[in-house]
């Protein structure tokens, strides 16, 4: 949880100085609410990571309570992670923080501040080709039902 806020504090800082260099005036009110930028791109990876990652684990049908629990648990398994890591694995931190210099190159910060969106944008397409073939498939039968000769299903002729 803490590296992704760093990694967006990071990220956002290196497209807002550049966006300052290009268009001062849009770049100086960028940095003024700087926080509400940081916390609209963090946001955002919550919300993708927090929708994913339970309907990978849980599938298309669950509940509402069943899915809080499963990012509940998942929130404290992050948590705890980066403690059994620097007790156990001897990794620390600082070492996964170390790559946060990565965020300063303005075509890396900006790839990991719209990853999100393209995620989202990804999984609703499929989500609508999903249904749409659904659809499609339940006219197709209900079509074929229809069209049997005297209500019952058409038989190939051996």
């Amino acid at each position: 949880m803490i590296s992704y806020q760093l990694f967006t504090q990071t990220a956002v800082t290196t497209v807002v100085t550049a966006v300052n260099t290009l268009i001062p005036s849009v770049g100086l009110w960028l940095s003024s609410r700087i926080d509400l930028v940081v916390f609209v791109y963090s946001f955002a990876w919550v919300f993708v990571l927090s929708s994913a990652i339970p309907g990978v684990i849980l599938g298309k049908e669950r509940s509402v309570l069943v899915q809080f629990f499963v990012c509940l648990t998942l929130t404290f398994v992050a948590l705890i992670t980066v403690d059994v890591l620097e007790r156990y694995g001897a990794a620390s931190l600082n070492q996964l923080l170390g790559l946060s210099f990565m965020f300063n190159n303005l075509v890396i910060a900006t790839l990991y501040l719209v990853l999100p969106y393209i995620l989202m944008i990804a999984l609703d397409i499929r989500s609508r080709n999903r249904n749409k073939k659904k659809e499609d498939l339940e006219m197709l039968t209900e079509t074929y039902v229809e069209n049997a000769p005297n209500g019952q299903p058409c038989q190939e002729a051996e």
